[in-house]
């Protein structure tokens, strides 16, 4: 009868295979065969591929936090660019604005003085540009004071004009600057003549922008939109010269006299430079008493001269 011990086979955990040695060196050669065989014929492709598939998603969702990470660092990057772009370019904007003004500015400038040359060039005398520096703040009177004064030859009197026509009257001058009384002031008047019929009367100043045509009897042959132009009879502005439009003829007026507001075509209240002229000699302001006068003493001498 055998022995029990004898016939029983020691526990799996304590049997002994082949040394450690041997197994790494069959699994050494089995990995280079693999490599080779692989190699040279290709066989675990299909087997490579497979596992890709499985992989792929794996390698996609392990680097999403990095890739998540550079994405929004690249876009907080360019957003900072694109905003410091912008700023500049807004500046380039505003800066080019500016130039484009100015340039609108001097191109006005330019063809406003190249018309006041014009204008000098017709009424044939001596004439200096001026630039208006401020308007007076006087409720009561229409008044702006030019850069013109006593040390370029200014004279109290001097016409004032722009490129379209009459302006005013130099009625102060300073040693730098002078004073110009508009020709809507209340108390400015002006010798003038319907362009039309060569009818004469005297242009006031209505205080508001407008003008008042006095003088003239109701059937006096005068309509909107008539031309008024210097008569020259006050020896100071030269004949021709446009003062105003007609814009309404009243002829129910009281006393014998047709009501007439005109609009003057210069830039009167508007134009920052403006034309001095100096006459050959000394001239006074004209007044409102002195405009008429002159107007009158004309009118009489023409009745003399009729046969």
């Amino acid at each position: 009868m055998a022995s029990p011990v004898a016939g029983h086979s020691p526990p799996p955990f304590f049997r002994r295979g082949p040394a450690p040695l041997v197994r790494l060196v069959v699994l050494v050669s089995a990995a280079l065969t693999l490599i080779v065989v692989d190699h040279r014929l290709n066989y675990l492709e299909l087997l490579r591929q497979g596992l890709s598939v499985v992989t792929t998603p794996l390698q996609v969702a392990a680097g999403m936090p990095v890739t998540g990470v550079r994405s929004a660092g690249e876009y907080f990057a360019d957003l900072a660019r694109l905003q410091a772009e912008n700023e500049d370019l807004r500046r380039e904007q505003v800066a080019l604005g500016t130039i484009r003004l100015r340039q609108e500015q001097l191109d006005l400038e330019n063809t406003r003085l190249r018309a006041l040359l014009d204008m000098r060039e017709r009424v044939q005398v001596n004439a200096q540009v001026a630039e208006v520096i401020y308007a007076v703040r006087d409720p009561f009177s229409r008044r702006v004071v030019v850069d013109k004064g006593l040390t370029q030859g200014i004279e109290p009197g001097s016409p004032v004009v722009d490129d379209i026509g009459v302006i005013g009257q130099v009625t102060r001058v300073y040693p730098l600057n002078a004073e110009v009384t508009l020709i809507s002031d209340k108390d400015q008047a002006l010798p003038v003549q319907i362009a039309r019929t060569g009818v004469r009367a005297v242009m006031f100043g209505a205080g508001s922008g407008t003008l008042e045509l006095r003088y003239l009897a109701t059937d006096v042959d005068l309509r909107e939109g008539d031309r008024i132009v210097t008569s020259g009879l006050d020896g100071v502005f030269a004949p021709g010269l446009p003062v105003a439009r007609v814009k309404s003829v009243d002829r129910d007026g009281s006393g014998g006299f047709v009501r007439i507001l005109c609009v003057p075509l210069a830039g009167v209240e508007s134009h920052s430079t403006v034309l001095i002229m100096t006459p050959g000699k000394p001239v006074l302001p004209t007044t409102g008493n002195d405009a008429t006068a002159a107007a009158a003493g004309s009118d009489r001498t023409e009745k003399a001269v009729k046969p």
